[in-house]
């Protein structure tokens, strides 16, 4: 069983978080206090107090929120859930896997400040399905598990191909696309829902979130 070893927050991107030991998690929004929280699809980060260690075994001084995480957690393997995995967070909350890994750009100040970054390689973020208050201590565990045709570990790194632009672009209505027509497209093209999600902002393009379970 995973547990939740760190709350974190922090009044701005790109800055090392503070460990709260509680809060609140809001359903489509985040952590509740956060910089990163809001209505896109990395409302919520973890990354495992493991991956942690491997940076303090390197010789660096750092602990859970100085990679930007909002949630440490220890005893769960986060990079092996595909994406669309849910997890109970705590006694009530319920998070959806929509990214495992992301891309950086350009050094952040806790890559200069920590002397490396392992949340790029081996966090993960979700976007809050049903909300609830959380506690360090909390159990966090896979609720249910979901593998969609084709997993992408970092959809992020991939370029969107003109036959997804194209196909986003067709099934959009007005420059929106509810979250259950981006679904059924990923599923059609066999492709992650968050390359769906990378084609509409490229289009400008909005996803309207509806009901739980949707994309």
């Amino acid at each position: 069983m995973g547990i939740i070893k760190a709350i974190c927050t922090s009044p701005d991107k790109g800055m090392r978080k503070k460990n709260i030991g509680q809060g609140q998690l809001i359903q489509e929004h985040g952590l509740c206090g956060d910089a990163h929280a809001g209505d896109w699809h990395r409302q919520v980060s973890l990354l495992a107090v493991e991956s942690i260690d491997k940076m303090r075994a390197l010789g660096l001084d750092v602990g859970p929120g100085d990679f930007a995480e909002n949630l440490t957690t220890e005893g769960i393997d986060l990079v092996s859930l595909p994406l669309g995995t849910r997890l109970k967070i705590g006694g009530e909350a319920i998070g959806e896997v929509t990214q495992i890994g992301k891309e950086c750009h350009d050094h952040c100040a806790i890559y200069y400040q920590a002397g490396d970054c392992v949340m790029p390689r081996e966090g993960i973020f979700v976007r809050i399905l049903l909300g609830g208050e959380i506690k360090v201590g909390d159990p966090i565990n896979v609720y249910e598990k979901k593998c969609y045709k084709k997993v992408v570990k970092d959809v992020s790194l991939l370029e969107v191909s003109s036959e997804i632009l194209e196909a986003v672009e067709k099934a959009s209505k007005e420059k929106v696309l509810t979250c259950t027509e981006a679904r059924k497209l990923a599923e059609e093209l066999k492709v992650s829902p968050k390359l769906i999600g990378d084609a509409a902002d490229k289009l400008k393009i909005k996803i309207r979130v509806c009901e739980l379970g949707c994309f």
